[in-house]
């Protein structure tokens, strides 16, 4: 219990701005124009919370850590307004989770929040929206949350149940327009991107329509791929950088039957993982959100469209990933009115083309952004995740003429 205590009490909401180094403040060449946040709060009424769990270093011990997790909420309307949004989703690879979609893909709505966590921790942050909304007032007769998720158990202690329905709510409450933060925060806290430190990253595009300027906006948090495949601005990074992968960090023998090495300083010869390690493990989930006016069908064809930016960076959609992802348009309020003969506006097909290219591109940048905002950091067992090191993709960049100066 007072474990428990200790880490509820290093929950830490999201900072009130980033102050790390964006992808573009080093020099990462992207293709579109940025809203002014770069975020996917330029979607006006979107807001983003987070909760941060980080707890204990060394030996695992299931139920007292090391925790390395939390949970990330995105709210389409902010926490004020209970009206549903249209929304699509859709699954490259189905080895992951994200509840609701049923009801989401039959009626075309979204009700509430889309929350992010860990896998052993979605059924308790489902639960938790429901109390929160019912606590909020909102009028229903019941709720099927979208709640999805990333495996964090090589860094944290994932079976120890450490997100409670109370960072559930903090991450909901804590809800904000403005800059977000990235990297190791939120639902992204324990998770890894292609053998660097992963986490939540963000980005948005700006772009016109039939002579209307119209806002997309993506969140990722990102836990999946392999070094080898990785690319940034069309660099093979991961063959550049092959080094600086997950490792053991403490004074332990290596456990037989791992593949990881024993972590030694940056800048030597290693550290590095056998071949056999080498594989694209992982998930990734994937929030859209945008103004453009769309319906359900249309917003499932967006959704799609991730998995083309996901695979600029490298990424498969491999057996063992959970690719998930979820888009939704705050325009036409009011059209899930249950009474009437609510209407809808939306734009044609042939225009949606400008659409899935600000996916795309909104996706990519997510990724990195993420990427580089992520922190090395060392969790259960002793298993150390670096940071991709800034200046070392600067160098890889340069090499191939990329870098933005």
């Amino acid at each position: 219990m007072i474990l428990l205590m200790l880490a509820a009490s290093l929950a830490v909401q999201q900072p009130a701005a980033p102050v790390k180094p964006r992808a573009r403040d080093l020099g990462v060449p992207f293709d579109g124009t940025q809203g002014p946040l770069n975020a996917i709060t330029d979607v006006t009424g979107v807001t983003v919370g987070q909760v941060t769990i980080v707890s204990g270093s060394g030996k695992l011990v299931v139920g007292q850590g090391p925790v390395r997790t939390g949970v990330t909420a995105i709210l389409p309307r902010g926490a004020a307004n209970g009206d549903p949004v249209m929304a699509g989703w859709f699954t490259l690879n189905g080895n992951g989770e994200m509840t609701g979609t049923t009801w989401l893909e039959e009626s075309g709505f979204l009700a509430g929040p889309v929350m992010i966590t860990n896998t052993h921790s979605v059924g308790v942050v489902r639960d938790a929206v429901i109390e929160w909304l019912v606590h909020k007032g909102f009028n229903f007769d019941w709720s099927l949350p979208i709640v999805a998720e990333t495996w964090d158990g090589a860094l944290n202690d994932i079976n120890g149940f450490h997100v409670t329905k109370q960072h559930a709510f903090q991450a909901l409450d804590s809800a904000r327009s403005g800059p977000v933060a990235e990297g190791n925060i939120g639902g992204g806290t324990g998770m890894i991107c292609h053998q660097f430190k992963g986490g939540i990253g963000t980005s948005s595009r700006r772009f016109t329509i039939e002579e209307k300027t119209y806002t997309l906006g993506v969140l990722v948090q990102c836990n999946y791929g392999t070094r080898r495949l990785l690319r940034i601005a069309g660099v093979p990074v991961g063959t550049e950088i092959p080094d600086l992968t997950p490792c053991y960090a403490g004074s332990d023998p290596v456990p037989a039957g791992e593949n990881r090495s024993r972590c030694v300083a940056v800048g030597s010869s290693g550290p590095g993982l056998s071949p056999a390690a080498d594989r694209d493990l992982g998930s990734i989930i994937v929030v859209v959100a945008t103004d453009v006016p769309l319906l359900p069908h249309q917003l499932q064809r967006v959704a799609r469209h991730v998995s083309l930016g996901i695979g600029k960076m490298g990424g498969l959609g491999s057996n063992s990933s959970g690719d998930i992802y979820v888009a939704f348009s705050t325009a036409n309020p009011n059209a899930a009115a249950t009474t009437g003969h609510p209407t809808a506006t939306f734009i044609p097909n042939e225009e949606i083309t400008t659409v899935f290219e600000a996916t795309v591109q909104a996706t990519e940048e997510s990724i990195v952004n993420a990427l580089v905002a992520a922190e090395t950091m060392t969790g259960a067992n002793d298993v150390r995740v670096y940071a991709l090191p800034h200046a070392r993709l600067r160098v890889a960049l340069l090499k191939y003429n990329r870098l933005v100066k």
